[in-house]
Formats: C-alpha cells, structure tokens, sequence
C-alpha cells in the first residue's frame, strides 16, 4: 500500500516572530508532498502549488503501482563503477570483455554519476569521437555498448530511462563503396607471391574462414576425404604473450564445405609439415608461434607489396571474395549465412545485399531469356516456310 500526503507549510512571520496563517497563494507557503514507497521508505519534495505536489505524487504513485518506480538515490552510483559490476556478471568472451571496456570507458561521463546523464551529452559523446576521426562503425559499436549498460541499469531499477536511446551516430559508408573484391588475375597473384603462407590465405579464400578462425585450426579440424573444415575455435591477440586460442564468435561455430582442390592443398601442407597428432596446429609461423593479427598482417602486406594491391585490401578481403562468388554461383542468402559463420541471416545480407541480382537484374535476365527464345522460334517459322528458289 502506498501511502502519500501533502502538507501546508506556513513560513510567514509576524513582526513578533509568530507564525501566522497567510491565504492560499500568501508569500513564503509551501506544500510538502512526501510518499513511502513499497519499501516503506519515505521520500518527500516541496512544491509552491499544491496542484504540483498532487501532480508529482501522483506520478510516483502510478510509478510504483506499475513496477517503474525508481528510487531517485539510485542514479548516484558512478558510472565506472557500475558499469564494472555488471561487466563481472556477462559471460562473455575475452576480446568481447576488451571491446566493451574500450568502448564504456571512453565516455566522458565515467567518473559521473550514471544518473545525471542525459540524451545531450550522449550525443556529444558521439559528436566528439566523429570529430577526432573515429570511423563510423566503430561508434556504431562503441555505443552498442553504452546502450547495453544503460539498457541493463534501467532493468536493475538504477534509473528510469536509457538517455542513449535514439542518439543519432554518423553515417556509415555503403558496403559496395568500401568493400574490395578480387578479380581472377589478382587471386592468381596473391597464391603465386604467398609462398609458405599460402596454404593459409587458401582458407581464408576458398573456406571464407577469418584471419583468427584460420589461426585456430587444428589437424583434426580438416576431414580430407569428406572435404569439410570445422570452425570450432579462434585465436584472439595482437602479441606474442597476449595471444590465446578461444571460441569463434557467437553463432560462428560451423563446418564449411570445401572443393576437392582445398583438401588435396592441405593434405600437401600436413604432409610437408610432418603433422600427425589431431590437436596439433595446422599453420604456424617459421619459429613455431602462433599466427595472429600482427604477424599475419605482416605477412600479408608483404604479399600485397608484391602484387600491387592496395592498401585498402587486407587479409579480410579474401573473405569477401569467397562470399561474393558464392552469390555469383547462386547461393542464397541462408546458404551464405552459414558458411560464413554469421549469427543471422540479416548480418549476411546488411554486408552482401548489394551482391545479390537486383529485382531489375533478374526482369532483365528472366525477359531476355523469354525474348531469346521467342525470336528463335520466330525465325525458325520464318525459315520453314521459305520456298526454294529454282534457278533458270
């Protein structure tokens, strides 16, 4: 049961002191509306009109009665340090961890309380990681994170409303703008300058495999007579002594069906490598390390020096090859989807929609088929019924 009152509070004085009566609307009177919550903890704020403290009490009251209500002391807890405790109690993964704590510790409210935050200074958050020349994505992400904590405080009752909902982030460039794909001729270079890396670039070209699910691949990952490579692990880390072997992504878990071509490669490589124990690493570097994102990259900018390529393709881009000639093939959107590890099939289609035949495509192609073989029965006709010409 919520309890409420509002109370008259007579603050003007005679010229002896006392306390007098004044009219309703007299100088100096106050209303004190106070409420005990479900707690029964009681909770009190001075209005000038009455009507105003009935208003704010009302309010308060539909708040607790439909389980809104929010103690109003509870937005004092300091961003960083709430943010901390609920991180403690997400499982996820170590680079997930390291995303979010770059992302939640950018802010410029982190030493603030998480309950004075409001919609402007999110948006100037954003505003200010734009102007420094954060790429769009990347604020895309990072306030993901933001909206996520946020999200998670108003569930725990700490405030009422998520102040980022509706922040406005720059406009992220179309896929088929900044995406590179490789040409034929510019595969065939790349495989022919990659030397004892090639066996990796392989999978990452014709598997589609990240640079780090292709880092986490073990012998026994590879069936060579069935032709299939299971994605069952990745390696995360940019150092020697920060590299470590991890689940894939969420959703990323998957076995990918491979040519004929692919397995007989890497059956030359195990064998090349003497590799027998299943658990062993398929790819490592000349001294035995790990590949990851630092070494790998290296590697493959020496590969793209030799080439020609720009600066624009990275190692990923074979990734975006493999998926491209999978739409080109025909592949549909769930087709793709799974073979490329990606949690839902709009993940797919938000990177590689611009890929797939357009509806004007596909009248085009549909009507210059039909076309095609209407002319060809019409001149056909044509030339059944042409009589022989006799020569004098």
């Amino acid at each position: 049961m919520v309890r409420k009152y509002v109370e008259d509070r007579w603050h003007v004085r005679d010229d002896n002191g006392r306390r007098v009566r004044s009219s309703r609307y007299g100088v100096g009177m106050q209303y004190r509306a106070r409420y005990h919550d479900a707690a029964g903890k009681e909770h009190a704020k001075h209005f000038k009109l009455k009507r105003d403290a009935d208003a704010w009490l009302d309010e308060k009251t539909a708040s607790i009665v439909t389980g809104q209500y929010v103690d109003p002391k509870a937005g004092a807890v300091i961003w960083s340090g709430w943010v901390a405790a609920w991180m403690a109690r997400q499982a996820w993964s170590a680079g997930t961890v390291k995303a979010a704590e770059t992302a939640l510790q950018s802010v410029p409210w982190k030493d603030e309380r998480i309950g004075g935050v409001k919609p402007s200074h999110v948006q100037a958050w954003i505003t200010a990681e734009s102007k420094r020349g954060l790429a769009a994505s990347t604020i895309r992400t990072r306030l993901n994170y933001v909206q996520m904590a946020f999200r998670a405080a108003v569930r725990d009752k700490v405030i009422a409303e998520n102040p980022a909902d509706g922040a406005k982030t720059p406009r992220v460039r179309r896929a088929e703008v900044t995406m590179q794909i490789l040409t034929v001729d510019q595969v065939r270079a790349v495989l022919e300058a990659a030397g004892e890396f090639r066996p990796f670039v392989e999978v990452c070209l014709f598997a589609g495999l990240r640079l780090g699910e292709a880092a986490g691949l073990q012998l026994g990952d590879v069936n060579f007579l069935g032709r299939t490579i299971d994605v069952r692990r990745q390696v995360q880390g940019t150092s020697i002594p920060s590299t470590v072997i991890v689940p894939p992504k969420y959703g990323s878990e998957r076995t990918v069906f491979v040519p004929s071509e692919l397995a007989s490669s890497l059956s030359a490589h195990v064998a090349n490598e003497g590799l027998t124990d299943p658990a062993a690493q398929l790819f490592r570097t000349p001294l035995g390390r790990l590949w990851q994102r630092n070494n790998a990259g290296e590697e493959w900018r020496r590969i793209r020096q030799a080439v020609g390529l720009p600066s624009e393709v990275t190692l990923h881009t074979l990734r975006h090859t493999y998926a491209s000639n999978l739409i080109a093939s025909g592949c549909d959107v769930v087709t793709v989807q799974r073979a490329l590890g990606h949690a839902q099939p709009s993940i797919t289609l938000n990177t590689y929609s611009h890929l797939w035949p357009s509806a004007e495509d596909k009248t085009r192609a549909a009507t210059a088929t039909f076309m095609a073989a209407v002319m060809s029965s019409a001149d056909s006709r044509r030339t059944e019924g042409k009589k022989p010409q006799v020569s004098g």
